[in-house]
């Protein structure tokens, strides 16, 4: 919600825990610390990247499981709260509409809670004191990186109904909603600026960042992984209004991120930043792993639209990700029976990918086949099909139509990306939601598929009595 006051939230938080710490915060007040005093506190910097990190990826983990349910990837079977189910697969019955105060209104809060740490953030770097104009650069690289991509969050679940892209100095102040194509362009905009930031951002960091990003830990490093962000942010603005000059962009971005074009080997595919987890305490598990979340299944489409190998035998994705698990079904009827289980991350530590070059080539088939290179579309997919899911050719040539390779392209990027946030945003960038299965279809618990997440009931009851754009278009 916009209106939540969090002046340095975190950064009060971390104070404490810098108590037991001997490289202790020089903050005068640390039970009040104020932007003048962070800036002059390098410690604080660290604290507060640290932070801004930490909410990342606190939001990662309901992102996903939220988006395969509307996507037909996963249910979440927990066996007495059919709202797991009911909120994202049925919504208000016979209304085929989302309830705005259930459930399926994640990828918000989170999101718009760090949005107002990354403007601290970004206070406390242009107020420092001790920070020379390169480490300023540094950092207001790393923070708008981080807002462009939690802004992508926001808007790739909630669509045609806009988003809050302003986050004003006094957070009691509402801010107004613009519409999708604003936020795209303000996001493509915003990473644009971190790319510039980051250039000149010299040779480190004034902080240091959590080992998922190692190989991505400096400013020239960590301008790929933004590269990559703007790359995706582009590719989706392109087939929602921004068209050829968005997919340029992408393609463009393309170019600067670490993408690796003869990507071979799984390491080669896997490649790019990530969230890390442990079992230490105070530490966070990774929320999808295998070992724990035992009620995360997979759809059953998975097996059945399976495409085989050579010897018959299915995609290696499909064998590498998804395993046999005991087989349950929703509670009160709400559900089909799965008998699959996700086996992608299979420990409590095992890190969870943000981006990763797999992604990256695909993006690229989608931007050469947006922009009429079939030929070269076709041959990632294919280079794709072999090196992870160990399938023969496609059989597709630049003489194909346009839909038979998307069709093609989407079944890869489906297996490939399965379970990372991507399957039910591609199927209605493409107009295809109509695609995906219904597996209850009549009957007061008849299943639809969501088009957008709706904005949450407690975001609207704040501008209640507002009007235009401070009212929100999704109030």
């Amino acid at each position: 919600m916009m209106r939540s006051l969090r002046p340095l939230g975190l950064l009060a938080a971390a104070a404490a825990l810098a108590g037991c710490n001997p490289d202790r915060l020089v903050i005068s007040n640390p039970n009040s610390p104020t932007v003048a005093a962070a800036g002059a506190d390098p410690l604080a910097l660290q604290l507060q990247a640290t932070g801004l990190l930490r909410q990342l990826r606190n939001g990662r983990g309901s992102f996903v499981t939220s988006t395969g349910r509307f996507g037909r990837e996963a249910y979440i079977y927990t066996p007495q709260e059919g709202r797991n189910t009911s909120a994202y697969l049925i919504g208000i019955s016979g209304q085929n509409r989302l309830d705005p105060a259930g459930f399926a209104v994640e990828n918000w809060g989170t999101q718009y809670g760090n949005l107002r740490d990354i403007f601290n953030f970004k206070n406390t770097v242009n107020s420092s004191t001790v920070l020379t104009a390169e480490q300023k650069n540094a950092a207001l690289g790393f923070a708008r990186t981080l807002e462009g991509l939690e802004l992508l969050y926001v808007i790739s679940t909630r669509d045609t109904l806009g988003a809050v892209v302003e986050i004003k100095q006094d957070a009691s102040d509402l801010a107004p909603f613009v519409s999708r194509d604003s936020v795209y362009k303000y996001i493509l905009g915003t990473l644009d600026a971190a790319s510039t930031n980051l250039a000149a951002g010299g040779a480190a960091f004034p902080f240091t960042l959590h080992g998922g990003f190692t190989g991505f830990n400096t400013p020239a490093t960590f301008r790929q992984f933004n590269r990559a962000i703007a790359a995706r942010a582009a590719a989706y603005y392109a087939t929602a209004g921004g068209g050829t000059t968005a997919w340029q962009q992408a393609i463009s971005a393309l170019g600067a991120s670490f993408l690796n074009t003869g990507a071979a080997s799984r390491a080669d595919l896997d490649r790019g930043p990530a969230h890390v987890y442990s079992t230490a305490s105070g530490d966070a598990n990774n929320p999808l792993n295998a070992a724990t979340n035992t009620d995360l299944y997979a759809h059953m489409s998975y097996q059945t639209d399976v495409q085989n190998k050579a010897n018959g035998q299915p995609d290696d994705r499909f064998t590498a990700k998804i395993g046999a698990r005991p087989a349950r079904n929703a509670p009160q009827g709400l559900g089909v029976v799965s008998s699959l289980g996700f086996n992608l991350y299979p420990t409590t530590a095992t890190s969870l990918p943000i981006v990763r070059n797999e992604e990256l080539l695909l993006l690229r088939a989608e931007a050469l086949l947006a922009t009429g290179d079939r030929a070269g579309a076709v041959a990632i997919i294919d280079q794709i099909r072999a090196a992870s899911g160990g399938l023969p050719a496609s059989g597709l040539t630049s003489a194909s139509s346009t839909d038979a390779i998307l069709t093609e392209l989407l079944y890869n990027k489906r297996y490939s990306l399965a379970l990372e946030g991507h399957r039910w945003i591609d199927m209605r960038r493409y107009g295809r939601l109509n695609q995906l299965p219904l597996d209850i279809t009549s009957g007061t618990n008849a299943h639809f598929v969501a088009r957008v997440q709706p904005i949450p009931q407690s975001e609207c009851l704040v501008r209640v009595g507002k009007t235009g754009a401070l009212a929100g278009p999704g109030c």
